[in-house]
């Protein structure tokens, strides 16, 4: 359960003068030794604020062991879109599952439970994030390229990433609470992992629900090719296999709309991702196939160039 830590920190995100500093100092008082990391990331619409949060495993990279590391990403443009929407925008839940998420692990760790590999987490602090003309609904824009936030998250040591991000904009995604990607990897779009479902049926107790991509949605922003949101770029960046976390709704809501935040849908994500990077440091979790991959790069090749801007 993450409830607490979801309130918390929402209250801590839900400022306009909020800053990673802020969110760095919320965590250090759950654990005062807390690797956590915050500086200015410069765009070229403005600033915001990295925040980075390294949580050793007992078996982990960090402590010399072999147990796989995994990286959970807060995707967004910004937690608010000030002057023009006053509060905690809807494009701020990826920040908040992943700021929620930190909060509990390292309560954990203080209560002595330790998962077995490194967990990463990452995401940005921008309450005043711009707005940008999307169809069917507005996105929310970012101070910073999309390509500058990959190169600050994802890194050689991740093992797999799990992206959280609010993906309610859309026709195609039709429920309350959230819903996960089919894996990406390389530029291939494989079959949705079992064991990943079989977490979701056992944290939400209902039938899973996926989400379609369109080859376009894996593909680089900045090739001016409609994707439906941020949520795979960071697969644009690895060689990792990388799954969506969609936070989602029956109903079309703009990223930039205020008091569209649902704390369960939000708490029902987290707790999952939480599961997930359990079972994941464990081995007992797998993204894909890697025989099934290896025949696919044997009868078609690579696909890698998919993750490049292409021929232009």
């Amino acid at each position: 359960m993450l409830m607490k830590e979801i309130i918390a920190a929402y209250d801590v995100l839900d400022s306009s003068f909020v800053t990673g500093e802020e969110v760095k100092k919320y965590l250090l008082g759950i654990k005062a030794d807390a690797n956590v990391e915050v500086y200015e990331l410069v765009g070229p619409k403005g600033s915001t604020d990295m925040l980075k949060v390294r949580i050793p495993g007992k078996n982990g990279k960090t402590n010399g062991g072999d147990a796989p590391t995994i990286g959970l990403l807060g995707r967004l443009g910004g937690i608010g879109a000030r002057p023009e929407r006053i509060g905690f925008v809807s494009d701020g839940d990826g920040a908040l599952c992943a700021v929620a998420l930190a909060a509990k692990l390292l309560d954990m760790q203080n209560k002595g439970d330790y998962l077995d590999g490194d967990v990463f987490i990452s995401t940005h602090i921008c309450p005043h994030a711009p707005t940008a003309p999307h169809d069917p609904v507005p996105f929310m824009g970012s101070p910073v390229e999309m390509a500058q936030v990959n190169k600050e998250e994802v890194s050689p040591d991740l093992d797999a990433l799990l992206v959280v991000d609010t993906t309610k904009g859309n026709r195609v995604i039709n429920t309350r609470g959230f819903a996960i990607s089919p894996t990406v990897k390389e530029g291939y779009v494989l079959r949705t992992s079992e064991d990943l479902l079989d977490l979701m049926q056992i944290t939400t107790g209902r039938l899973p629900y996926v989400f379609p991509l369109a080859t376009q949605d894996i593909t680089p922003y900045g090739n001016d090719i409609h994707h439906l949101n941020s949520i795979l770029q960071p697969c644009t960046a690895t060689d990792a296999p990388v799954v969506g976390v969609a936070i989602t709704t029956e109903t079309m809501v703009p990223g930039c709309a205020t008091g569209g935040t649902h704390a369960t849908d939000v708490e029902e994500a987290a707790r999952f991702m939480l599961e997930v990077a359990k079972a994941y440091g464990r081995k007992q979790c797998s993204f894909y196939d890697a025989d099934e991959y290896a025949r696919l790069q044997k009868l078609y090749g690579s696909m890698k160039h998919l993750q490049t801007l292409g021929k232009e």
